[in-house]
C-alpha cells in the first residue's frame, strides 16, 4: 500500500512539474556553428539551469523555423516567444533600427558599444509599442569587402553583382554603381557558387560560415560598420512567467550579452586568420578605396538623418560627445 501511495505521489509531482514547464521557441537566422548561435544555445542552457527546467528554450538555427526577415513578425505575433534578428534588416520599418548599418558611423567595438548604449533606450520604447522587449544585443565583427578580383577604388565595384542583405547594403551598391542582389546569410554559399554574387560586404565570421574563400579571392579589412543581432521577447509571453523565471531570463540575457561581445572580438581575429589560411588575400584598403567608401558613408549618414529626424540627430549628437 505504501509503495502504491509513493507511486501516486511521484506521479502527481511529475504531473505538476510537466504542467508547470514552459516551452519557448527561439528562431535564429545563422548556422549552429556561428558564434551568435553558440551564444544563444549557452543562453538557453543557462535559463534551463537557473529555472530548474521550468523554462525550456529551443534554439532553431539556420532560418529553419522562420526565414531571417520573418523572425521579428513571428515574435511580435506570438508564433515564437523569443527570436534573434539583425537590426539593420528592419531600417525601412524604422530608421533607428538601421543606425548600426551606416558605414563608418561606429567602426570599432568601443564606438559600436557607445552607439548601442545610445540606441537601446530609444529601441526599448519602440519595441514596447510593438508588444516586445529587447533582451540583449551583440555586435558582429567589423564588415569588410570581399571580391573575386582586386578592388583599388569604388570604380572597380561598378557593374559587379553585389550581395545586399539590408537597406543600407543595397544603398551602398547604388552609390558605387554595383548591381544589388538580395541574398540572406543562409543562401549566400549557393549564390556564390552559381555566380549570382561577385562582391559583398560582411564579417570574417560570415566569410567562414559561408566558405567565401571557395569562391572569392580578396578581403579588404575596411572595418566599415558593426551591425548587431538583437534578441527580442514577446511581452505577453514574458509577463506570463513567474517573477523568479523572469529574473532568471533577464540575468541569462545580460550574461549572454557580455559573453557575446567578447566572443565577437575573438571571432574577428580567428576568422580572418582562417580566411588567410584557406588562401584568401587579406589586405588593408587602398587610400583611394577608403576615401571612396568614406564618401559613400557621408552621403548615407545625411540621407539617414533626413529620414530619422530629431531621434536620429540626438543619436548622432550623443556619439560625437
Amino acid at each position: 500500500m505504501k509503495h502504491q501511495f509513493g507511486m501516486l505521489v511521484a506521479a502527481l509531482v511529475l504531473g505538476t512539474a510537466a504542467h508547470a514547464q514552459t516551452k519557448w521557441d527561439l528562431p535564429a537566422a545563422y548556422p549552429a556553428s556561428n558564434f551568435h548561435t553558440v551564444n544563444l544555445t549557452a543562453f538557453a542552457n543557462d535559463v534551463d539551469k537557473a529555472t530548474s527546467g521550468k523554462l525550456k528554450i529551443t534554439v532553431h538555427p539556420g532560418a529553419s523555423l522562420f526565414k531571417a526577415p520573418e523572425i521579428k513578425r513571428a515574435v511580435q505575433g506570438g508564433q515564437a516567444q523569443i527570436g534573434e534578428i539583425l537590426l539593420a534588416n528592419y531600417q525601412n520599418e524604422w530608421q533607428m533600427f538601421g543606425a548600426d548599418g551606416l558605414p563608418f558611423l561606429a567602426d570599432s567595438y568601443a564606438e559600436s558599444m557607445k552607439l548601442y548604449k545610445a540606441q537601446r533606450p530609444i529601441m526599448e520604447k519602440k519595441l514596447a509599442e510593438q508588444g516586445m522587449m529587447l533582451l540583449y544585443a551583440v555586435a558582429w565583427p567589423p564588415q569588410g569587402l570581399y571580391s573575386k578580383k582586386p578592388i583599388n577604388s569604388a570604380a572597380d565595384l561598378k557593374g559587379s553583382k553585389w550581395r545586399a542583405y539590408s537597406p543600407s547594403t543595397a544603398r551602398i551598391a547604388d552609390l558605387v554603381g554595383a548591381q544589388p542582389v538580395t541574398v540572406q546569410a543562409a543562401e549566400l554559399s549557393q549564390a556564390l557558387a552559381t555566380g549570382v554574387v561577385e562582391t559583398n560586404m560582411t564579417s570574417g565570421a560570415t566569410g567562414v560560415d559561408s566558405k567565401l574563400y571557395e569562391h572569392l579571392s580578396y578581403y579588404y579589412d575596411v572595418q566599415a560598420w558593426l551591425p548587431k543581432n538583437a534578441v527580442l521577447v514577446n511581452r505577453k509571453a514574458f509577463e506570463a512567467l513567474d517573477k523568479p523565471t523572469q529574473d532568471a531570463l533577464l540575468k541569462a540575457g545580460a550574461d549572454a550579452e557580455a559573453r557575446g561581445w567578447e566572443a565577437s572580438q575573438k571571432v574577428n581575429t580567428d576568422t580572418l586568420a582562417t580566411l588567410k589560411a584557406r588562401g584568401m588575400n587579406i589586405l588593408p584598403p587602398s587610400p583611394q578605396l577608403k576615401a571612396d567608401l568614406k564618401a559613400v558613408g557621408d552621403t548615407m549618414l545625411k540621407e539617414w538623418q533626413d529620414k530619422a529626424g530629431a531621434e536620429g540627430k540626438s543619436l548622432v549628437d550623443s556619439l560625437n560627445r
